[in-house]
């Protein structure tokens, strides 16, 4: 089995090593489906997609997902290159304060 979670797992991703209320390095969480693993990436509306590796959650806000199915090759460089700009982001303030909105 090529996700060793049931479906319906959350796993956190954390960039980094922080207490539990500091969150601006918290960027992602897993969810598993019966056909595939979404990464749901928090506060990545104002994050480029130039190789289009986005594929659910145009239409919210805030929040984007990239979904993997098993034997799909992973483009690690955009999806790190997403990471780091979302952790960025959060340590500037935050999409709101980023578009002026808080």
């Amino acid at each position: 089995m090529w996700w060793p979670y049931p479906a319906g797992c959350g796993v956190h991703i954390r960039a980094t090593v922080f207490t539990p209320w500091d969150l601006r390095d918290y960027s992602a969480d897993l969810l598993a489906a019966k056909d595939h693993v979404n990464v749901f990436l928090y506060d990545a509306a104002i994050v480029p997609d130039p190789e289009g590796i986005i594929t659910g959650g145009l239409d919210n806000k805030t929040a984007r997902t990239v979904a993997f199915r098993q034997g799909e090759a992973i483009n690690a460089p955009a999806l790190s290159a997403m990471f780091k700009q979302i952790i960025a982001n959060n340590r500037a303030g935050g999409w709101r304060k980023l578009k002026g909105k808080g």
